[in-house]
Order: structure tokens, then C-alpha cells, then sequence
């Protein structure tokens, strides 16, 4: 074995172009940023690579944070004041409304502290420092051990080295592979959790173009929402207490009114999610082609469901707000995915790079054995759990297991059983009744679509059922005849639950049809992509390596690394990307410029669609120019490289002020996930100065306003 490894190394490091994988873009280690900064500085930058990142003293990354699970904020006051867009807010300005106080439709501004609202489970991870483990990580690891052998280690290594660093702390930590286990990075963390909402716009303003202007340019999204952090009396963290204080951060962001001019230097810190650059062209092809549009077709018949009922009522639009934002940025983010992928033949510019690599074959027959479970684990989560009914019927398959399982006591199984119909019953309780017509809709037409585009060749059983009755017809009698349609009895059987119960449950049409799906899934397809996945790591970890040493080997400095010049695929960790304003031509003949104004908000106006009305209190403000010291832009766009996971990230200037906060990119360049093209990506921001605007001069929140350290 360990011979095989180090010929497939020669073999590809005598093959391997050195025009690369990843000729442009960047998401660079802060840690590393030094060997940046002449190229930075060469684009416009006039601050140190220290000034953004330094361990042992105060800099930008102080000042920035991973808002919640999957967003960036940034703090820009002395008092723990925090920005991040309206989409990361949403989930917490949607919580805190109701018909009465309806924040998400009409905004929310405290005036005083005592009206900030706390966000319950709503958390920031501010980075301490991160460091190179690799040596560590990688201790007793050899090349003639198994993949299996390996991930123990590794495990346990990283596991000794987590428990080193926070025992006896209130410091959380994880280490991250990169470049797909070549190299390992420690990240320690202070996770606050006492965070309150502080100011939201309205929906009109927040959501402006909602899902049509979503990924594109140009836009006119307001989309922005204000936190605060607080901490104990020590600064340090803990949980939601009135005794509380606003945290004092190490360093917070100054804020720039000065104009944004083409070619002016811009970075963006923050937390992107996830990139896979270093992908074969069997991965592209697979996603282009197969995967992608197997998602888009899926979640266009659900959001025309959800968005139908939203068009019912007030009530409706709310209760689906959520839902529609969360499917829909999915669903168009792929479409332009696969429309980019396509426009740069990216496929077949791959299979050019790939040319006489030996590893490709293998890659191709990994990828060949991989299709079919990774097709049924996308329809498992797109459409066989994509309704609240199977949701649900989910959660009492695991309780029919319990059951089965007689190491669990009774006592046990009637607490779970007890707890499952308290949630239950809360969820019946939300006008079930109106609810259950659209989630039958949303059960019905998305398990046909799974059936007739994947389970009637893989599920026998299922096919054996529509010997009779068409796919339609089955499936709606499934949701009509389930005890899930029948609150009172199921949650009359969970709480007066006992084991034997489990042979009524067991029998219901919905578990029929659920449990021989999940039993393939967990005692089938999730064996073979364990046993896959770990074959493609292994494959991807040579195929990287050997890209690297290639790379480095052709550099003519002495001081060269892995990370020089080659960035390291994002994954939610703390990322530095920088470039220039600029406009961008999307098609011949078309060119936008690189800025929108509030001109452009009353030119979309349209009173009878929801996504395009316009606040009258907006209007009065621009037509009676009252945006001084402002002005009229509302956003911008730059050639930064960002992903998921930069919304809410900050954009400073060439100082390191801000100037904006970053909140999506333009539809033709949402593959660079997988390929970034400079002349296509742009991140768009939204213009800081909109933001205060809307802050100062339309929620009236002038306290805020006082906070800020703003440079005109």
C-alpha cells in the first residue's frame, strides 16, 4: 500500500498543470495574512495585516463574530452593539411577532436599552486566536495504515487537544481540517449567549425585492437588523440574566460616510460556509446535471405552494415567511449555480486539468458506486421530509424503536412519548386546521415527484403499491388516513403511552410507508456513503497534496507554504477576502455600474406585488431629500470572493473602516462555490450609509446613532 501512495504521488506531480485549479478568488487565513499583505497593499489596502488579525493584541477580528450557526456580524459600539443583516435576524424578528406587534412587517426599534428583546438559544462565537495543529493532529499517522485507522487517531488527537485547551476555562474549542486533511487548525472560542434584538426595518425595506431580486444585481435590499451582546459583570459570558451588562468588545468598527468610488479597496471578514474548489470534473458534472436540478424542481413545487396560501391572508403571509425565505434562497442560488457552471464550460475545463492523472480513474469509480445513495439522501431531505407530516412521522419511528429496544425502561419511553406530544400538541395548536390543506399539497406533490423520478426504481415495496391505485391517489390517502391527522388521538396515545403501544403505531399508514425508506437509508445507503465519503477523502487528500506540493515547487520565493497562493476551501471558520470595487458585464451588450440608488427603489415600486411596495414614509424621506447627512445609495458591488456564511460579514475600506455589510452575490456568479470567475462574482453589499439612514431618519433610533464612531 504504502508503495502504491507514493507512485500515485510521482505520477501526479510530473502531470498536474500549473495553471491550478484555483487560478483566482481567495478566502485567506487570518492567521496568515502577512503573506498577503503586499499583495493587498498593491490593491489599495493602507493597513497591516496585524491590524486585521492579531492574536495577543487587539485588532479587526476582535471586532467580528459567527452570529448564530451559519452568519457573520460585526460590533460597532463600545457597548456591545452588533450589525448583521435582516435575513440572519429574521428567524428572531419573525419569533418575536405576532398580528398585534408585528415586527417583521412593520420593523422594531428599542429606544432604551430596557426595550431590547432577548433572543432565547441565539448565540456569538467571538475567535480568541487559531493555531497550526497539524504535527499534533497527524501524531502516529502513517501512510501504511487504513482510512478507518486513521480517523481514529486523528480523533483522538484532536480530542486531547480540545480537552488541553479548555479544561478548567469558559473557552470552547474545535479543530478544522483543511485542504482536506493535509493541514489542521485550532480555533478557540468565547460563545456568548445573552444577545437582544435591537432594531429591524420593515419587510418592505428588509426583504425589499424579496425572493425575485434574491441573488441579483442590481438590488435594493435594506437588509440589515441590529443585536446587542451582553455579559456578566466580568465581561465574560452567560446566559440571558437582567443583571447583565453590555459587553465592552476589544475592538469595535468605525464607520465611513465617504463616498465609494470604482477601484476603491474593499475586504470582508467573516465566517463563509462552505466552498469546494479542488472538486473533480465527476463532482461538477454530478452537481450540474444531476443533483441541482433534482433540488430546483422539488422546492419550485413548494414555494408555489407556500406562496399560494400566503396570498390568502395577512396571517398566511407571516406564518410562511420563514419557510418561503429559507427554501427559496436554496432554490435560486442553484439555478444560477448550474447557469454559471455552464456559461464557463466548467465540466470541461476541469477534464482538461485532469489529463493524465492516474488518481481520475479512481475518482470516477467512487463517484459512479456514490450516484445512487447520494441521490436517495437528497430526496430523503428535499422531498421525503420535506412536509410537517412526515416530520413528525419521523419522531415517532424513533419512538417505535425505543420501544422495540427493552434495555429502555418504561419510565423512559413514557417521558419521551410525554414530550413528543407536548410538541406535538404546540404544533396543532398553530391554526392546524388551516395549515393541514397547503402541508398535504406539500406532502403530495413533492413524494410523487420522488417517486416517480427515484423510488419506483429503487423501492420495491413502493412500486408493489401502485400496481393498484395511482402515486397520487396513494399518497394522499396516506396523509388523510395517518393518526397524525387526528390531534386528539395521537396525542391522547402518546401521553397515556405504554410499549405495547407501539403495534398501533407501528401499523399506521404513515409509518408503513416511512420505516422501510428510513431502514434502507440507515441500514443501507448511509453504510455505503460512510465507506464512499471516506474514499473520496482519501483520494481528495493526495489529489490536494499533490496540487500543492506542485504549486509550491514552481514558486520562486523561498518563504513559500501550502497556504501561498492556494487558498483553503471555506468551512464557517474566520476568513479575510479582499478586492476592488467594480462594475461587472453579465451578457454582451449589458453592463451594470457598480452602485444602486434610492432612485432605483421607487423605480421598482409596484403597489399590487408584496416584494416591490414601497413605504410611504420611505417616499416622503426621498422626495423631500431629507437624507442628509447620508445620501442615496443603498448598495454596492466588489470582486471580493465570498460565500454562505458572509451575510452580515463587515466590508471595510482601505483603512479598515465600515463600509457596508456584505449580504449576497450576483446570480451569474453563484458558482464560484466551485469555480470563481473575477470578470463574473461579485459580492454585493449593502451601503452602510443606507443602513444609517433607514436607522436615523425612518425608525427614528437616534440612540443608536449616538453610539456609533462615524467619519464623514
Amino acid at each position: 500500500m504504502k508503495r502504491r501512495v507514493i507512485i500515485i504521488v510521482c505520477a501526479v506531480l510530473c502531470v498536474m498543470p500549473l495553471s491550478g485549479l484555483l487560478a483566482q478568488g481567495g478566502m485567506w487565513l487570518p492567521m496568515l495574512l502577512e503573506k498577503n499583505q503586499k499583495d493587498m497593499q498593491s490593491k489599495g489596502c493602507k493597513i497591516s495585516a496585524k491590524d486585521i488579525y492579531d492574536a495577543n493584541n487587539a485588532s479587526i477580528k476582535d471586532a467580528v463574530m459567527l452570529f448564530g450557526s451559519g452568519c457573520t456580524g460585526e460590533f460597532v459600539s463600545g457597548e456591545g452593539l452588533v450589525f448583521t443583516n435582516h435575513h440572519c435576524g429574521y428567524g428572531q424578528i419573525v419569533a418575536h411577532s405576532t398580528v398585534e406587534h408585528d415586527y417583521l412587517t412593520n420593523g422594531f426599534a428599542a429606544y432604551s436599552k430596557q426595550e431590547e428583546l432577548p433572543c432565547p438559544g441565539l448565540t456569538v462565537t467571538l475567535l480568541q486566536y487559531m493555531k497550526d495543529v497539524t504535527a499534533e493532529v497527524l501524531k502516529g499517522v502513517s501512510k501504511n495504515i487504513s482510512e478507518k485507522q486513521r480517523e481514529s487517531i486523528v480523533e483522538q488527537n484532536i480530542k486531547d487537544i480540545v480537552d488541553k485547551v479548555t479544561k478548567g476555562t469558559n473557552l470552547s474549542a474545535y479543530v478544522k481540517p483543511i485542504y482536506y486533511g493535509n493541514q489542521y487548525i485550532l480555533y478557540v472560542n468565547k460563545i456568548y449567549k445573552d444577545v437582544r434584538l435591537v432594531a429591524a426595518p420593515p419587510s418592505n425595506i428588509g426583504k425589499f425585492g424579496g425572493d425575485t431580486d434574491n441573488w441579483m444585481w442590481p438590488r435594493h435590499t435594506g437588509d440589515f437588523s441590529v443585536f446587542r451582546v451582553y455579559a456578566d459583570s466580568n465581561n465574560e459570558p452567560a446566559e440571558y440574566s437582567k443583571d447583565n451588562k453590555p459587553y465592552t468588545p476589544k475592538k469595535f468598527l468605525k464607520i465611513s460616510l465617504k463616498d465609494k468610488q470604482e477601484g476603491d479597496f474593499t475586504f470582508v471578514m467573516g465566517y463563509p460556509g462552505t466552498t469546494k474548489q479542488f472538486l473533480t470534473s465527476y463532482a461538477v458534472e454530478d452537481i450540474q446535471n444531476i443533483e441541482d436540478p433534482a433540488r430546483i424542481k422539488l422546492r419550485t413545487e413548494i414555494l408555489n405552494i407556500y406562496k399560494a396560501a400566503q396570498e390568502e391572508s395577512p396571517a398566511k403571509r407571516l406564518r410562511y415567511a420563514s419557510e418561503v425565505a429559507s427554501i427559496a434562497n436554496g432554490w435560486k442560488k442553484w439555478q444560477g449555480e448550474v447557469k454559471g457552471l455552464k456559461f464557463l464550460n466548467a465540466v470541461e475545463r476541469k477534464r482538461q486539468q485532469e489529463v493524465g492523472n492516474p488518481l481520475m480513474p479512481q475518482f470516477k469509480q467512487v463517484y459512479d458506486a456514490n450516484r445512487k445513495y447520494k441521490m436517495e439522501n437528497l430526496y430523503i431531505g428535499e422531498a421525503v421530509l420535506s412536509s410537517d407530516m412526515m416530520i413528525n412521522a419521523r419522531r415517532l419511528l424513533r419512538l417505535i424503536d425505543l420501544s422495540k429496544d427493552n434495555s429502555i425502561s418504561e419510565e423512559v419511553l413514557s417521558n419521551q412519548a410525554k414530550s413528543l406530544a407536548k410538541s406535538l400538541q404546540e404544533y396543532y395548536d398553530n391554526d392546524f386546521t388551516s395549515h393541514r390543506s397547503v402541508d398535504s399539497l406539500v406532502f403530495v406533490r413533492t413524494m410523487k415527484i420522488f417517486y416517480d423520478d427515484f423510488a419506483k426504481d429503487n423501492y420495491v415495496f413502493l412500486r408493489d403499491r401502485m400496481n393498484k391505485i395511482s402515486a397520487q391517489d396513494y399518497f394522499a390517502m396516506v396523509y388523510k388516513k395517518t393518526i397524525l391527522n387526528n390531534p386528539e388521538k395521537i396525542v391522547k396515545v402518546l401521553n397515556n403511552y405504554k410499549r405495547k403501544d407501539y403495534k398501533e403505531l407501528v401499523n399506521d399508514v404513515a409509518i408503513e410507508l416511512l420505516s422501510p425508506i428510513m431502514g434502507q437509508y440507515i441500514n443501507e445507503t448511509s453504510k455505503h456513503l460512510r465507506e464512499n465519503n471516506a474514499k473520496l477523502d482519501s483520494l481528495y487528500r493526495i489529489y490536494t497534496a499533490d496540487y500543492l506540493a506542485k504549486f509550491n515547487s514552481s514558486r520562486k520565493s523561498e518563504d513559500v507554504s501550502m497556504n501561498d497562493g492556494v487558498f483553503p476551501d471555506a468551512n464557517l471558520t474566520l476568513r479575510v477576502t479582499y478586492g476592488n470595487i467594480a462594475p461587472f458585464k453579465p451578457k454582451d451588450g449589458v453592463t451594470y455600474r457598480h452602485y444602486t440608488t434610492i432612485a432605483g427603489i421607487m423605480g421598482k415600486e409596484d403597489p399590487n406585488v408584496y416584494d416591490y411596495v414601497v413605504e410611504q414614509k420611505l417616499k416622503d424621506i426621498y422626495y423631500n431629500n431629507d437624507m442628509a447627512p447620508y445620501g442615496d445609495r443603498v448598495a454596492f458591488i466588489a470582486t471580493n470572493h465570498t460565500t454562505g456564511g458572509n451575510s452580515g460579514s463587515p466590508v471595510m475600506d482601505a483603512e479598515g473602516n465600515l463600509i457596508g455589510l456584505n449580504f449576497d452575490r450576483n446570480w451569474e456568479g453563484t458558482m464560484s462555490d466551485i469555480l470563481y470567475d473575477k470578470d463574473l462574482c461579485r459580492n454585493i453589499t449593502l451601503d452602510i450609509r443606507y443602513c444609517l439612514l433607514i436607522i436615523d431618519k425612518y425608525l427614528g433610533a437616534k440612540n443608536l446613532i449616538d453610539e456609533l464612531e462615524i467619519i464623514k
